[in-house]
């Protein structure tokens, strides 16, 4: 069952950080605790289990590249077994919708199993086979951090926690490079694809997306990408494949809604 990535890896810049007290993880149970957070959903990958992801558009799953990729064949997931359960919890989703057509970062090499050129590029873009558009779900703008000592959050799903997104509405960037973010977020195996996000202007935007999680100096951390750069590589890339008027945009199949509300963290 494919529930993400592990690499295990001594990164020597990460000798003078500090990691810095985060929040605890949250399951956000109930519809109120949502509100905000149904563009995050998971991403079931057939028979390979799951990863996260979250749209950055109505018929776009921002996720990481290797969550494509059978980790036993090496072969890549056809779209056509790929379905997004968005706001996924407890049995129940907002919006249900398979994919027409998954593309990944046209440099990410996924033979390079502790590269971490690999974990700079290891995202991916699912066009889905119809737009999500109705109130209770709103995609998320993108963006770049502002580098080391940055406040991030993230939105998962994961092992014993498949059912219930969960929220640690803090966490921190503690290194990077200049395409590899090192952070000290709480995330597990199908955390892989998880949107991290950062609060600018009052609105939570996705600033990276979980790749891997490490162990540097006996410490867990979370890797993933810098991620306009490559998403503008990302989004060239799946220009290419996509017919016009691929998305009908019509009979939309939800099966619950409410009123439209920003993503909010937490206050413990």
């Amino acid at each position: 069952m494919r529930l993400g990535l592990i690499l295990t890896l001594v990164l020597p810049w990460l000798a003078a950080a500090a990691l810095a007290r985060e929040a605890p993880l949250i399951g956000l149970q109930t519809a109120d605790q949502s509100k905000g957070w149904n563009a995050v959903g998971r991403l079931d990958l057939g028979r390979h289990g799951f990863c996260s992801g979250a749209l950055i558009a109505p018929d776009l799953v921002l996720t990481a590249a290797h969550c494509l990729y059978d980790k036993n064949t090496g072969e890549k997931v056809a779209p056509k077994d790929i379905q997004f359960l968005a706001g996924l919890r407890n049995g129940r989703a907002e919006a249900y919708r398979r994919a027409a057509i998954a593309v990944t970062h046209p440099d990410y090499r996924p033979d390079h199993a502790s590269d971490l050129d690999r974990v700079g590029n290891d995202i991916a873009l699912i066009q889905l086979d119809q737009p999500i558009r109705q109130p209770s779900i709103t995609a998320f703008a993108t963006a770049d951090t502002t580098g080391i000592g940055a406040e991030v959050g993230v939105v998962s799903y994961a092992q014993n926690r498949a059912e219930v997104p969960s929220l640690q509405e803090l966490c921190h960037v503690i290194d990077a490079s200049t395409t590899v973010l090192v952070m000290s977020c709480d995330i597990d195996y199908g955390s892989s694809g998880a949107p991290v996000f950062a609060m600018q202007n009052g609105a939570a935007v996705i600033v990276s997306v979980i790749s891997a999680k490490a162990e540097a100096k006996g410490k867990k951390v979370a890797l993933g990408a810098v991620l306009q750069r490559p998403l503008q590589s990302l989004r060239a890339e799946l220009a290419k494949q996509s017919p016009p008027n691929l998305t009908v945009g019509k009979h939309i199949s939800t099966l619950s809604g409410g009123k439209a509300s920003g993503a909010k963290f937490l206050k413990p």
